[in-house]
């Protein structure tokens, strides 16, 4: 068994604790917050995963030596835009320890993957990603489920594959690094157009399928252009991805779409969701990675200008079908 460091305490940190503590592995989970703190070592529960409760093998700690100290790896589960900052506070208590990154998004000012700011933070490449179609309320009460770990590494390839494995969670390996990473970020804004596109009229299944098809296009359009493998877009970190992300009642990212199109404000929409909008935080970087590499984003592009320039949802669908692209 494991001795397993959790950086961040909200719900897919609570969710991927949850599921290894079943396992036997011994969880140490850093708190950014006395609340969250309170919730695990006393309530023993989170207050987003209804009627779940921690195993006697999870704790928590606000000192990062503390959850540290002896791990065998790391998983860091912060928001992204918190991801520098928190990395920073920790770096110097990593050693050799492997290092796992289960946030999702890109650094606003760099345009840089949250890998790459772990390497030039860290001078270090000892570190995977954990991603796939996966909501963490599904987790926590065992709904099986497939996650892929991606690194440069074979031995961190396989040791998270082993560790996180049972009948109820399949990891699956791969090594491009870069696409895992843009799959995953770029599904949420996809699932926040999906969720505005249902607060249209007329629309249906027959356009959400569109939208889900072309945005997957969209993103593996860039993936390739930032160095990424095709292929893993139309796996589980891509497509299986914007499926789990665009369909589902758990997804914030979807709920927030749909409260937007339904004329919410921002500040409205982030109140009324009370957790991290992963796409709201990611769409002025994937809006300025599409023009830095020169790769066509329409619907990017509308979701950016739905929120920022007060393009109305029903002109933006108009425009979408007018856009002149006519090949698959």
């Amino acid at each position: 068994m494991k001795k397993i460091a959790i950086i961040g305490s909200g719900t897919w940190g609570s969710a991927l604790a949850i599921h290894l503590s079943k396992l036997g592995h011994n969880i140490k989970m850093w708190s950014f917050t006395n609340e969250e703190l309170k919730d695990i070592n006393i309530n023993r529960q989170c207050k987003f995963l209804n009627g779940v409760k921690f195993n006697e093998n999870i704790s928590a700690t606000m000192n990062f030596e503390d959850a540290i100290s002896g791990c065998d790896f790391i998983l860091h589960v912060t928001p992204s835009k918190f991801f520098r900052d928190t990395i920073k506070k920790y770096k110097n208590l990593i050693d050799n320890k492997p290092v796992i990154i289960c946030s999702k998004g890109f650094e606003e000012n760099s345009l840089l993957t949250l890998g790459e700011v772990f390497e030039e933070e860290t001078k270090s490449k000892n570190y995977g990603v954990l991603y796939g179609p996966s909501h963490a309320e599904e987790l926590a009460i065992g709904v099986p489920t497939t996650l892929v770990i991606a690194s440069k590494d074979s031995f961190i390839r396989d040791c998270i594959s082993e560790t996180f494995s049972n009948d109820n969670m399949k990891i699956f390996k791969t090594d491009d690094v870069i696409g895992t990473q843009i799959g995953g970020a770029l599904k949420n804004i996809i699932a926040f157009a999906s969720g505005i596109t249902l607060s249209i009229n007329n629309v249906g299944d027959n356009t959400i399928s569109a939208l889900l098809t072309r945005g997957l296009a969209e993103i593996a359009n860039l993936g390739v252009s930032m160095g990424a493998r095709k292929e893993t877009f139309y796996g589980l970190t891509g497509l299986g991805d914007i499926i789990a992300t665009s369909m589902s009642k758990h997804s914030r990212n979807r709920q927030a779409g749909l409260l937007i199109g339904q004329g919410k404000s921002l500040d409205e929409t982030k109140n009324e969701v009370c957790m991290i909008i992963e796409s709201i935080d990611n769409i002025n970087t994937a809006y300025l990675l599409g023009k830095k590499y020169n790769v066509e984003m329409p619907i990017v592009n509308s979701v950016y200008n739905i929120l920022y320039n007060n393009l109305k949802p029903q002109d933006a669908l108009v425009k979408l079908m007018n856009y002149p692209i006519d090949i698959e």
